[in-house]
């Protein structure tokens, strides 16, 4: 008897003239590892949200899905508490209570259990997830990381039969992202419990999969074990081709007849038996050299000396924080959760005031703009949750209503809605609620939002959180028309991949201040954890390949020789 059986389900929004899901019918088997992916707004987290009936959004429904073979509408939701486990995308949204221990016993408590219980549960997750250092702590001082630990323990001490996951990584750093992410394939492998997860990022949970669903407008595309998944994607030739791991995307850019690897490891052993008669050239990319930081004499943003705490007596988040973002380009900024990144980005548009140092805005300390000459036309920031910039029952509203103060004809101010509308593709969500729509759809209508404001200065905070590999060579575009036409964009980012791709420059934010600021070709090569998957596969042959497409390229070279 399958856990969960989807059959033939249907959905659609309230006033959405569009389909959520149609006809989908999946099978899950207990212990199973499900990866369910697909692009932004496929309809992964409109599916898993079905999975467990008090987060069933409202709209029209038909179909039904059954669980433990008894439809899933009449086990009751204490039960359903008990036995379906489900973390959200935001660890803000689940987290209910002021401190760690009180919200790993909510629970238990809600469900009733007797005191004893409640103890030895909360003392074991405690320890199985390292939290006992952390366990008196208040939640606001965790960091996103922690807090999505926090989240999971606080489900798993509950013994739940299955865990639900809907992207649970986008807000982690890429260590902090392994390491949950490993725990959760130890709860799958040890206790049996049936996971389900969807996820953009997968490189470290295809390999773990026992089954990959692949979804697009609403339907189920493929479902498959996750190697014959990568074989179909690429023969089709399908965008999601581009979300497969880096060793699979490697191993089909150079071609080859050997097996394909799922891994960095596999990666590294197929590419050394791939070029195993071949003497190494690296000639064809420029090399690192030594570390050597980048000039920026014309700076669109500096911080000198920065010191900022959020409360008198709280330690400070700033420390001294120096950084030079030059004009005309992509400056990336990458570390762990709860650095102090987001921080610096609301110092640099004059949310957080510093109580030591100079934030500079095209050479002009930021006290001495007013409010009006600093954010029209010139500076604009991107939050991490951009459901804060939604104030309308509509996208087209939140749109419209950016241009409310702007000079222009209707005509005029419909032409750049629309223009922003097509290259940020929210065309089709204009007349949508911006609450029903998936994480990475509401990326990117906060993303045309924050467009119209035609800021000669952006700042990004997670701008690829929740939206797939195919929109972000989209968001890449976007970014390098702004630069061609002078702008300058500073982003934080956990998506290493995209800043080693797209960036002029990285710097690495460590204890409230930059430690180091260089190209992404020197700053990737040299780091051993904090670096591409390509890199991590291929640094035993190329000193230098930080992205899969200098791995390919090197491959074919040396190939050829």
């Amino acid at each position: 008897m399958a856990h969960f059986a989807v059959e033939d389900l249907t959905f659609t929004y309230p006033e959405a003239k569009k389909e959520a899901l149609s006809g989908v019918s999946i099978s899950i088997e207990k212990g199973e590892y499900v990866t369910l992916c697909g692009k932004s707004g496929s309809g992964k987290t409109t599916l898993m949200r079905h999975l467990k009936t008090v987060l069933t959004p409202h709209g029209k429904r038909t179909g039904r899905i059954l669980f433990d073979g008894q439809l899933l509408d009449t086990v009751s939701l204490r039960e359903q508490s008990a036995r379906i486990g489900y973390v959200m995308q935001d660890p803000d949204s689940q987290i209910v209570t002021d401190k760690v221990w009180h919200e790993l016993a909510f629970g238990l408590e809600s469900l009733g259990c007797d005191q004893k219980t409640m103890r030895l549960r909360v003392a074991e997750m405690a320890n199985y997830f390292g939290i006992g250092t952390w366990f008196h702590r208040n939640v606001a001082e965790l960091s996103g990381g922690q807090k999505q630990l926090l989240n999971l323990a606080s489900i798993m001490a509950m013994q739940p039969d299955a865990l639900i996951l809907d992207e649970p990584t986008s807000q982690l750093d890429p260590i902090a992202a392994a390491d949950f992410l490993n725990t959760v394939r130890k709860i799958n492998l040890e206790l049996g419990t049936t996971v389900i997860l969807s996820e953009h990022r997968l490189e470290e949970v295809f390999p773990s999969a026992d089954r990959v669903i692949v979804m697009e407008n609403g339907k189920v595309l493929a479902e498959d074990t996750p190697r014959r998944i990568g074989q179909r994607l690429h023969a089709e030739q399908s965008d999601m081709a581009a979300a497969l791991p880096s060793p699979m995307r490697i191993f089909y850019g150079v071609g080859s007849s050997l097996d394909c690897p799922l891994t960095v490891r596999e990666g590294r052993r197929w590419l050394s038996e791939e070029l195993k008669d071949t003497k190494i050239r690296q000639d064809s990319l420029p090399d690192p050299g030594e570390t050597e930081e980048p000039e920026a004499k014309d700076a669109a943003v500096a911080l000198k000396e920065v010191w900022f705490r959020y409360e008198k007596d709280a330690p400070d988040v700033l420390r001294g924080t120096s950084l030079s973002v030059p004009k005309g380009t992509l400056f990336a900024v990458v570390g762990g959760n709860g650095t102090g990144k987001s921080t610096m980005l609301k110092t640099v548009c004059g949310i957080c005031r510093p109580y030591r140092g100079k934030v500079m805005i095209d050479g002009k300390r930021i006290e001495k703009y007013k409010a009006e000459e600093l954010f029209r036309g010139n500076l604009a920031m991107l939050p991490q949750d951009p459901q804060s910039l939604f104030v309308k029952k509509t996208v087209e509203e939140d749109l419209v209503e950016m241009l409310a103060d702007v000079p222009g004809s209707i005509g005029e101010k419909e032409e750049l809605i629309n223009g922003v509308a097509r290259d940020c593709e929210v065309m089709g969500l204009l007349s949508s609620h911006p609450y029903d729509l998936s994480g990475g759809e509401q990326q990117r209508a906060a993303l045309a939002k924050v467009l119209l404001c035609r800021p000669r200065i952006l700042l990004l905070d997670e701008p690829t959180k929740g939206i797939d590999n195919f929109y972000k060579q989209k968001l890449a575009e976007i970014l390098d028309r702004l630069k061609a036409k002078g702008a300058t964009v500073l982003m934080v980012s956990h998506d290493v991949e995209f800043c080693a791709q797209y960036a002029d420059s990285v710097s690495m934010f460590f204890d409230g201040g930059v430690v180091t600021t260089n190209t992404p070709a020197r700053f990737f090569s040299q780091n051993s954890f904090y670096t591409t998957a390509a890199n991590r596969m291929s640094r035993h042959m190329f000193k230098n390949a930080v992205t899969n497409g200098d791995v390919i390229e090197l491959c074919r070279i040396n190939k050829q020789n």
